[in-house]
């Protein structure tokens, strides 16, 4: 009877042994030793075994799949170091190990996973990738999802990308099995009206035909914000297929003349550049609703054959919409996800328009409750009036249709950081996800609930699944990167917000984030220099900028230094005895360890019902007033 066990399956064969065999016999069998001695040192220093030598190749099992890769790039670099062409495939799963040989599924996908490889390079299954993602040592690049030979389900198939490595090419994969597509991407089609302001239908139009294509069973579509990332670069599409990791682009051009609109679409393959599909309507602008299904019809209709099923429905409610309506719907999308607060009211005023031309608009209802969530979290409206009003659109707009997913997202954020009802905010939550578990606001809402009770793990469960449909997305990683803060990995919240900060170096909230990691990480000085640097501007969180230094020097155990910074924030409230300084105080005196003035501050902090309070329970700002009794009377009236 065999043993059968859960392994990390290794295969690795040199690359033309047969054609060396065949020309100098002698140096081949020479160099197939070289590469026994770099597997015997490797796969033992990392803890694995060898179980089977076959020919040019061998066989290995690691318990552990980190382990696995580990190994696997010490001895591709060691074999290109030696000239030796080694290929390697790593898969993970069920093996049994009897006295001639070894036998299972996993043997099998990990042979064909490394059938993939090119000299120099190692080659993952989707399995092995899930167990790597969120490791800071590797960055798997997605090369396909393909159909192995005596495998019943498809395996998405990716390269290792470490320093030394060669990372194949995805045409040197074409032709090896068939590729399936079943994701894309919809890039922000082109305004060519003669009007540049009609660059909100252009961009409106490319929203809906996302939304479209979102229900064509099997496809994942990357959404608006990482997608929009692309706007305005001219850039190769195999190039943007890799960073979105994404199979399939579709791109076009809309031109908008009076009652006349004009929509170009080409849909290529990722894999190679290769039109797959090209397509130009000419419709009058009642037809647009059609004219979005149609090519989203058209696409679903040429990844039929590549999709493992392919439905599009159609959204009446939406097609009964009045053209003037909608166009300020688009309006209101334009201004609303430029996020800022003047571009929020810009928003709000749209989406009323569109209401007073069509009082039914469900959707326009749900635009208006997000922005004035907006307006609310950016001070731009007080919280009890922002919410107010968000609450009221949010559910007129349920009123029409229950179905509203921005609606529940809306009214979700008002339960939690408004009323403090953690467990409607997250009904509503998981409402909106129920609608569409694919959405990553859903997502991100959903997020909300465990991350106020300190429950890190599920919310970075929650973030990473809105990830994998918005990876570019600053809202989403900024997310990721507050996530790992509050739950105290310092280091992997630092790696993100650098992440941000090389996509938007003016990203000033992962700036100033990122010098409270480095100030709970105990890098004080480093702390210093970047809340130095932000200087006079305002910081994100509704903390005066000089309190960030006041706190950070206090840690450091200077505490002189620290308190000027107190006696700046003084002067700065009796000057202006209107702005809200609440926080600020609350926030230096926690720093300096003036516990009774830091809790007196704090409880006014939950008296205005400020964003900042539901999250006292994880933030290490609060670390010295914790274990104090007024500390867990506090939880206790937020409810947490």
């Amino acid at each position: 009877m065999g043993q059968r066990q859960l392994s990390a399956i290794m295969f690795t064969d040199l690359a033309g042994y047969t054609a060396m065999m065949q020309e100098d016999e002698i140096n081949a069998k020479g160099l197939r030793d070289r590469h026994r001695k770099i597997l015997e040192r490797e796969i033992t220093d990392h803890n694995g075994k060898i179980l089977q030598y076959y020919g040019d190749g061998a066989l290995s099992v690691f318990s552990s799949t980190i382990s696995a890769a580990t190994s696997a790039v010490s001895i591709q670099k060691a074999s290109i170091t030696g000239n030796i062409p080694l290929r390697i495939g790593i898969h993970t799963g069920d093996v049994v190990i009897e006295d001639d040989g070894v036998y299972g599924d996993g043997v099998n996908i990990a042979s064909r996973i490394e059938s993939f490889a090119t000299s120099g390079s190692v080659m993952i299954s989707d399995k092995v990738f899930d167990d790597l993602k969120n490791h800071p040592s590797f960055q798997p690049s997605l090369m396909g999802e393909f159909e192995l030979k005596n495998v019943k389900r498809p395996v998405e198939v990716y390269a290792l990308t470490n320093d030394g490595l060669i990372v194949p090419q995805r045409t040197d994969l074409k032709g090896k099995v068939k590729e399936r597509i079943k994701s894309i991407a919809v890039l922000p089609f082109i305004n060519r009206s003669a009007d540049p302001e009609n660059e909100y239908f252009s961009d409106g139009i490319t929203e809906e035909i996302i939304t479209a294509l979102a229900r064509v069973e099997g496809l994942r579509v990357i959404s608006r914000t990482s997608a929009f990332s692309f706007k305005g670069k001219n850039m190769d599409v195999r190039e943007i297929g890799k960073q979105l990791e994404v199979q399939s682009i579709l791109e076009g051009s809309v031109r908008k003349s009076g009652n006349k609109v004009r929509i170009s679409a080409q849909l290529s393959s990722t894999f190679d550049g290769y039109e797959l599909w090209t397509e130009t309507y000419d419709r009058l602008l009642e037809d647009i609703f059609e004219v979005q299904d149609e090519i989203a019809l058209k696409i679903s209709h040429q990844l039929r054959e590549k999709l493992s099923t392919s439905s599009l429905g159609s959204d009446e409610k939406t097609k009964s919409v009045e053209i003037e309506a909608y166009n300020s719907y688009l309006q209101g999308l334009f201004y609303y996800n430029r996020w800022t607060p003047d571009n929020a009211e810009k928003a709000a005023s749209a989406f009323k328009k569109a209401i007073e031309i069509q009082p039914d608009y469900d959707q326009a209802y749900a635009g208006l409750a997000l922005a004035y969530t907006l307006m609310s979290f950016t001070g731009f409206l007080k919280p009890k009036e922002g919410h107010l009003l968000t609450e009221n659109a949010g559910k007129k707009a349920l009123e029409i249709n229950d179905q509203c997913e921005n609606a529940y997202i809306a009214l979700s954020y008002t339960q939690y950081f408004y009323h403090w009802d953690f467990e409607k905010g997250k009904e509503y939550a998981k409402k909106a996800l129920e609608i569409n578990p694919r959405s990553p606001d859903a997502n991100l809402t959903c997020s909300l609930y465990p991350m106020v009770f300190g429950r890190h793990d599920e919310t970075l469960s929650y973030i990473e699944k809105a990830r994998e449909i918005d990876p570019l997305s600053s809202l989403t990683n900024r997310t990721l990167a507050d996530a790992y803060y509050l739950k105290g990995d310092y280091k992997m919240a630092i790696e993100v917000y650098d992440w941000l900060l090389e996509q938007d170096p003016e990203f000033m909230a992962a700036f100033e984030f990122k010098g409270w990691a480095y100030l709970m990480n105990g890098d004080y000085d480093q702390a210093i220099e970047i809340f130095e640097s932000i200087g006079g501007e305002q910081a994100v969180h509704s903390i005066k900028p000089f309190v960030q230094l006041g706190y950070a020097h206090a840690l450091k155990g200077d505490i002189e230094v620290a308190k000027t910074f107190l006696d700046e924030l003084i002067k700065d409230a009796e000057a202006n005895p209107d702005g809200t300084s609440d926080l600020s105080f609350a926030t230096l005196y926690s720093g300096l360890g003036m516990i009774d003035e830091a809790f007196e501050y704090l409880q006014k902090v939950l008296d205005q019902r400020l964003g900042a309070a539901v999250l006292i329970k994880s933030s290490p700002i609060w670390k010295p007033l914790r274990g104090d009794p007024r500390f867990d009377k506090m939880l206790a009236q937020i409810g947490v």
